[in-house]
């Protein structure tokens, strides 16, 4: 099984120093969360990220990830803020005490574009990065070992966590567990599995600890990375570009009156 999300391949983007991917990331976020406008997600998703997913050829697996994690949010947040926003006055749809609001589908509008934003852009980070990649550039550029790995290690959360959970499944399934039967059967079936899976991630980030105190994390020796991470002046150039960006995204909304 994997451990990781990345996608293994040789484009352009896969190609790119992790620490440009990385600030090009937040400052998608900073530029996002910045003007509350939902068409400035739109354009980003349609001018940025899309374009970006096709040329890493990761885009298939960037749809699958995304709209099985986006799909239950998105409709929560539309059900939930055009039935119930505080500020909702021209109605469109009314039945009994339920109506949905012109004002709280533009609110949820509002916040689902960047959520949308948020989660394809940071998927496709994980698919076009190498956590162990990440980890030799941010300490490369004078980061502290620990909080590298803690970066870095976020990449392999899920899949880490899917991979016990799957473990967990097939160990019980040897012993007899059955998983036929209605879904509330199912349901009741999988909590007894909650116990050991959060369990047995404690213990990982245990054995994680002790193998970051073997190997020196804590030294402030300089340390000479085993594998290079390449980078190139004219993506430290794009670096310092996409931090302006993000301050003129957080300057603009204050020098147009926005907030």
């Amino acid at each position: 099984m994997a451990t990781t999300l990345f996608d293994v391949r040789k484009s352009a983007i896969h190609r790119l120093n992790p620490v440009t991917k990385l600030i090009a990331l937040l400052a998608i976020i900073v530029t996002v969360f910045a003007i509350p406008l939902w068409w400035v997600a739109g354009l980003i998703v349609v001018l940025v990220v899309a374009p970006a997913a096709v040329i890493s050829g990761s885009g298939g697996r960037l749809l699958s990830l995304s709209l099985k994690i986006l799909i239950p949010i998105i409709l929560v947040l539309f059900i939930v803020q055009g039935l119930t926003f505080p500020g909702g006055k021209t109605v469109i749809w009314e039945w009994g005490i339920i109506d949905i609001t012109t004002e709280g589908l533009m609110f949820a509008l509002g916040i689902g574009s960047r959520i949308i934003v948020l989660v394809l852009a940071s998927i496709l980070l994980v698919l076009t990065t190498h956590p162990g990649d990440l980890m030799s550039a941010l300490t490369e550029r004078g980061m502290s070992p620990k909080f590298a790995y803690i970066i870095s290690s976020t990449l392999q959360l899920i899949p880490a966590f899917r991979e016990r959970a799957d473990s967990i499944l097939l160990a019980q399934q040897a012993r007899g567990l059955s998983l036929k039967g209605s879904p509330v059967r199912r349901v009741k079936v999988m909590l007894p599995l909650l116990s050991p899976l959060v369990l047995g991630m404690f213990t990982d980030v245990e054995e994680r600890s002790t193998a970051m105190e073997a190997r020196a994390f804590g030294s402030t020796a300089k340390r000479t990375s085993l594998i290079p991470v390449p980078d190139t002046l004219v993506q430290r150039i794009a670096r310092w570009l996409f931090v302006v960006l993000a301050l003129a995204a957080v300057a603009t909304p204050i020098a147009l009156g926005l907030l």
